[in-house]
């Protein structure tokens, strides 16, 4: 099932509009001979050359949404700084 897609439009070189699709799915926890599994979680990329796909176990997609997120506010807090830099803050 998926569950969210993010499409990012770019230009090459040559100024020719390409994309790429970040794409999250998910295939439910399950029973196998009468023992719950863990669900799964599916990350595509796809653009115009190709795709690949990742399998995560709920314990690495954790791990790898947590790292985003200290990734993704560390970026955020530097741009904030140079804004303050450059208005005198």
């Amino acid at each position: 099932m998926i569950e969210d897609e993010v499409i990012h439009w770019w230009n090459n070189d040559k100024g020719e509009k390409h994309r790429t699709i970040l794409r999250i799915e998910k295939e439910d926890a399950s029973e196998y001979n009468g023992f719950p599994r863990d669900g799964v979680i599916l990350v595509r990329v796809a653009n115009s050359t190709g795709h690949a796909a990742i399998k995560l176990s709920p314990d690495e997609a954790l791990r790898v949404s947590t790292q985003l997120l200290a990734v993704a506010k560390d970026l955020l807090n530097q741009k904030r700084e140079m804004w303050n830099k450059r208005d005198g803050d």
